[in-house]
C-alpha cells in the first residue's frame, strides 16, 4: 500500500473542500481499501465522511429517499422498503455477505469498481486502470465478461446489484460539491466504456453522493430481483434481472426491466418492456418478451452461454413477479 494522508472532517463543508483538493471519499471502505491494498488505487488523501448526516431513510406515497451513508443491511431490513420496494431489499441481500452489508454504504455501493481480474491485477493490461494500455480480458479469460455494451477497449461487467434495481425504478442520484448541488438519473450516472472506459460515472471532481431518491408507484410493490451465480453464497452475477410490473384488471399497464451481470453498466431493456405493456400476464407473454432480452448482444470466446442465460433469467423473473 502506498502512503496517503487521512482526514475525518466533522462538517460537510470541510469534507467537500477536502474532496475538491483531490481527496478520495471513504465510508465503509469495502471496495476502496481492497483496491488500495492491491495498489490498483493510489490516492494521496483519503477523506472519511462517516461524520456527515446522510443517514435518513424516508418512505412516502410518492418516493423513497435514502441517505448515501445508510448501510446496505439497514436499508434491506427497513419494513417499508421490504413491502413497498421489494426489488431494492432483495438486490441488497443478494449483493454481498452479511459482514459486508453491515459495513458498506449505499453511496459506496454505487461507486464500486469492476471485479474484472485483469483490472485488479496491476501486471495485466487494463484501459480502466491505465488508459491506452489495452484490454487483456478481450482475448483472455472472459467467461464473466459483458455481452452488452462492451467495446474493444473494455468488456468488464458492472458489479452492483443495487444499481440494477435502481435503474429499473428510474431512481435519481443527488450530488453535492463546493460549487453546488445537482441531480442525475441513475441510468445516466453510469457511463458506458466507449473509448474512455476509465470514466465510469458522471461525476465531477470532488462531487459527493448525498442521497438516492426512488419514485414510488404500483409497480414498485410488485417487483423483485433474481440473481444467477456460480454458487449460492457470496458471488457476483452471471446474469440478474430486476423486474417491476403494474398489473391492473388482468392487463400489464407498466413494466420496468433491467439486468446485470451481462453488461458494462446496469442495463435497461426497453424492448422487453414494450413487449409487455398492454398484454395479459401469462406464460406466452413472458416467453415472447424475454426473447428480446439479449437483443444486440455480442459474445466473446468464453461467454456465449450468457445470451441464453439472460433470456431465461428474465423469463423466470417475469413469471415470478407477474404471478404474484
Amino acid at each position: 500500500m502506498y502512503p496517503f494522508a487521512f482526514t475525518k472532517p466533522a462538517t460537510e463543508r470541510d469534507a467537500l473542500a477536502a474532496g475538491a483538493d483531490g481527496g478520495r471519499y471513504i465510508a465503509g471502505g469495502t471496495t476502496l481499501v481492497d483496491l488500495m491494498r492491491e495498489t490498483v488505487e493510489r490516492p494521496s488523501r483519503v477523506v472519511d465522511i462517516n461524520a456527515l448526516p446522510y443517514r435518513d431513510i424516508a418512505v412516502s406515497s410518492e418516493e423513497l429517499r435514502v441517505g448515501s451513508l445508510v448501510r446496505m443491511s439497514e436499508l434491506a431490513a427497513h419494513p417499508d422498503v421490504r413491502s413497498r420496494f421489494p426489488v431494492i431489499a432483495q438486490s441488497l441481500e443478494l449483493g454481498a455477505s452479511a459482514q459486508l452489508r453491515n459495513m458498506a454504504s449505499i453511496g459506496g455501493n454505487l461507486m464500486q469498481r469492476p471485479r474484472c481480474p485483469y483490472f485488479r491485477d496491476v501486471h495485466s493490461a487494463c484501459n480502466r486502470r491505465s488508459p491506452g494500455a489495452g484490454c487483456d480480458a478481450v482475448d483472455g479469460d472472459n467467461r464473466m465478461q459483458a455481452i452488452l455494451g462492451a467495446t474493444a477497449h473494455c468488456v468488464a461487467t458492472h458489479p452492483s446489484d443495487l444499481a440494477v434495481a435502481l435503474v429499473a425504478l428510474d431512481a435519481v442520484v443527488h450530488l453535492r460539491a463546493t460549487t453546488g448541488t445537482r441531480t442525475v438519473p441513475v441510468a445516466e450516472f453510469f457511463l458506458r466504456p466507449g473509448n474512455t472506459p476509465h470514466r465510469e460515472r458522471a461525476l465531477e471532481p470532488g462531487e459527493l453522493i448525498t442521497a438516492v431518491h426512488v419514485p414510488a408507484g404500483p409497480h414498485t410493490r410488485r417487483s423483485g430481483y433474481l440473481k444467477v451465480r456460480d454458487r449460492q453464497s457470496y458471488e457476483f452475477a452471471l446474469a440478474s434481472a430486476a423486474v417491476a410490473l403494474d398489473i391492473e384488471g388482468e392487463v400489464i399497464r407498466g413494466a420496468r426491466v433491467a439486468v446485470g451481470g451481462v453488461a458494462t453498466v446496469p442495463w435497461r431493456l426497453p424492448e422487453v418492456e414494450r413487449a409487455l405493456v398492454g398484454r395479459r400476464p401469462g406464460r406466452e407473454t413472458w416467453k415472447e418478451a424475454a426473447s428480446r432480452a439479449a437483443d444486440g448482444a455480442r459474445a466473446l470466446s468464453g461467454n456465449a452461454f450468457k445470451i441464453q442465460l439472460l433470456e431465461r433469467t428474465v423469463r423466470r423473473q417475469l413469471t415470478t413477479v407477474g404471478g404474484r
